[in-house]
């Protein structure tokens, strides 16, 4: 596994549990607002500050840590954090993910992943195998507008059908939309709402526009109001058990 990045304490990313990210280097899509492009973009490498696990949990810059420090940093966690969020870049990009993942589930950990829904073959092995406690998938648009949002190719059917594998998994799920402005509006809720109809949980997500993006042209761009996000989780929540803003 290429991990690019680790973040060793969240109270927020697994929910009402304590845990730790492991962020894995390399994506499939060039999200316009992705706010992680020391993750995405090779030029990026080696300037996202991590935490140098061959030092033994000394912060230090570093571009890249070994599974062997990872490893070692769990087992000292072990009792003291409840789950580890895998996110990204896209994990399911790597064909070592089920064995990393089973690797740490033996040491008592939940799974949580993040993913962008691109590879539902991977998603049905790591639930056919018991490896995933939780899943969180970003739905970036409507068919519409998928590649347009993503800076990418898109195969829309795998989008659809980890829609229905997600929802069809029995474990806890949540599906998340990034609103950035210039990209999407109401009519892209009720597309997207379509999509995922009858889910449990839909985050809208407030674009983060103060920090290094993908696409620099959206850096300090002004994001959508609260009354504005407010409205179009109202036409969310027509589609979804519970749809929040966040």
């Amino acid at each position: 596994m290429i991990i690019g990045g680790l973040q060793k304490f969240s109270l927020l990313d697994y929910p009402d549990k304590i845990s730790a990210i492991i962020f894995t280097q390399g994506c499939n899509f060039r999200c316009h607002f992705c706010h992680n492009p020391m993750l995405v973009l090779t030029h990026e490498v080696g300037k996202i500050k991590n935490i140098s696990l061959k030092d033994k949990g000394k912060e230090k810059g570093q571009a890249l840590i070994s599974e062997a420090g990872l490893f070692h940093f769990l087992k000292k966690r072990q009792g003291k954090l409840e789950a580890v969020v895998i996110t990204g870049g896209e994990p399911t990009m790597h064909k070592d993910l089920p064995i990393f993942i089973k690797k740490i589930k033996e040491l008592g950990f939940l799974i949580k992943l993040d993913t962008n829904g691109t590879a539902p073959e991977i998603l049905e092995e790591l639930i056919k195998k018991k490896l995933l406690d939780y899943i969180a998938m970003d739905i970036k648009a409507g068919e519409d507008k998928y590649e347009k949002i993503v800076n990418s190719k898109v195969n829309f059917n795998k989008i659809k059908k980890s829609v229905k594998i997600i929802k069809e998994s029995k474990l806890p799920y949540e599906f998340r939309t990034t609103l950035a402005p210039g990209l999407l509006n109401k009519g892209d809720i009720e597309k997207i709402g379509r999509l995922i109809k009858g889910a449990d949980k839909w985050y809208l997500q407030k674009f983060m526009s103060a920090t290094d993006l993908v696409n620099p042209e959206f850096k300090n761009k002004k994001p959508f109001t609260n009354k504005e996000m407010e409205e179009m989780r109202r036409l969310g929540e027509k589609y979804v058990r519970k749809c929040q803003v966040r």
